[in-house]
């Protein structure tokens, strides 16, 4: 073709011979290190990574933390129901005793070796038994039945015990029911 035609209804100059061989030179630009730049951003990449193993590694450590307390509470207080209904299996036991302080015998006999055996036997599970006879008087482990006049005790301290008190593992079962000394 000859260098004067017309190209799409316009007049084309003639151009050289080295401009036509010779790509045409790309635009500069600012020296960039781009290994520098790569290294950076796998840094960041492992560090994130790292950062993301870490949550998740302590989401599970919180997770099964919190499953092994609820396990254990659940073993602690599973044994509540049943040791609130023998409560007053052990209070009858104890005004059968005092019923019988003037008795000896066989009966008596067994009936003190039962009554011990279920204490220890509730007690073995976690329960402990209150009796706050001349201690202060806490409102969150005991009732306040009656006020009472009693020189032998300072005010504001438990003189009688009505009905002992019971805890399972540091939780109140049964508030201890007093009077207290004015």
């Amino acid at each position: 073709m000859q260098e004067n035609e017309l190209k799409n209804g316009q007049n084309v100059p003639p151009q050289d011979e080295a401009a036509q061989q010779a790509p045409a030179e790309a635009p500069e630009l600012p020296d960039l290190d781009l290994s520098a730049e790569l290294a950076k951003a796998q840094a960041k990449a492992a560090e994130n990574y790292d950062l993301y193993v870490r949550a998740v590694a302590e989401a599970d450590n919180t997770r099964r933390r919190r499953a092994s307390e609820d396990v254990a509470k659940a073993r602690k207080f599973g044994i509540e129901k049943f040791a609130e209904s023998m409560l007053p299996v052990v209070d009858s036991m104890e005004k059968a005793l005092e019923a019988s302080a003037n008795e000896k015998g066989p009966f008596k006999e067994g009936l003190e070796i039962t009554y011990r055996q279920l204490l220890s036997a509730l007690e073995h599970n976690g329960m402990k038994c209150e009796n706050p006879v001349g201690l202060k008087f806490d409102p969150n482990t005991m009732q306040a039945i009656t006020m009472v006049k009693d020189p032998a005790v300072q005010p504001g301290c438990v003189a009688t015990v009505f009905q002992r008190g019971w805890k399972i593992a540091d939780r109140v079962l049964r508030p201890a029911m007093v009077a207290v000394a004015q």
